[in-house]
């Protein structure tokens, strides 16, 4: 198995005294974890930061086996983030949430084009959070446990949807679910439209959606919790007044 491809970083870790094995997301080859020779060195350390952009150069000799690789990089990465803490705490949840939610080597063009976009976004405080919660809709949607907001799951209606069911992920409108309403997760509107707006709390209620969907269908089968650096996100972005 050998490739060159276009990869965003995920994640590095020291490995021996000079090596690493890092996680990318490349475009065409989907998740890929691997090692670099020299990873730990000054020269190629910066360039294995969470959301580097780079040129993966990677060869492995069958598909069980970790592979090995080298890396170039391509532009300046999230070195305009220095300065922003949420910002910065925003790129490591999106980057690792990705590493943790998509499986190695599933090839996931979508999931590539979704996270070079929101770190586009990341610069602007103002709507980010939001496009966030957007973000993870679409791992959800990538994994085959897409949230189905287009139609009340009741009445087939498309108006008034204020609710989600928390076994099937489709949206309740707000006269079938009112019965209800105290075991239904609530719907912010920009997740249904951009024109929505959001709203004061809007942006914990998107999170406290798919933060739901993705520990019951992702991570409670790997007996796992939902991972620190989410609950790290949702903590950070009360502390700013988001939520």
């Amino acid at each position: 198995m050998q490739f060159v491809d276009e990869a965003i970083v995920l994640s590095a870790r020291g490995h021996g005294e000079t090596g690493a094995i890092i996680h990318v997301l490349t475009h065409e080859h989907g998740h890929i974890a691997a090692h670099i020779a020299g990873g730990a060195s000054r020269r190629i350390k910066p360039y294995l930061q969470a959301g580097a952009h780079v040129e993966v150069s990677y060869r492995a000799r069958s598909a069980d086996q970790l592979g090995s690789a080298t890396i170039e990089p391509v532009g300046e990465g999230a070195s305009d983030l220095l300065d922003d803490p949420l910002a910065l705490t925003g790129l490591q949840t999106a980057c690792l949430m990705t590493q943790y939610c998509l499986p190695e080597r599933e090839v996931h063009v979508g999931a590539y084009h979704a996270l070079s976009a929101i770190m586009m976004i990341l610069p602007h405080p103002e709507i980010w959070p939001a496009v966030y919660v957007q973000f993870e809709a679409g791992l959800l949607e990538a994994l085959g446990f897409g949230l189905d907001l287009s139609a009340c799951a009741v009445t087939g209606e498309r108006d008034d949807l204020i609710y989600v069911s928390p076994r099937s992920g489709r949206a309740v409108s707000r006269s079938a679910g009112e019965a209800y309403k105290d075991k239904l997760l609530k719907l912010p509107m920009f997740m249904l439209s951009s024109q929505g707006g959001v709203q004061t709390g809007d942006i914990g209620l998107g999170l406290e959606l798919t933060g739901h969907f993705l520990e019951r269908n992702v991570f409670h089968p790997l007996n796992k919790p939902l991972p620190e650096v989410r609950v790290r996100l949702m903590q950070t972005l009360s502390d700013a007044g988001y939520m």
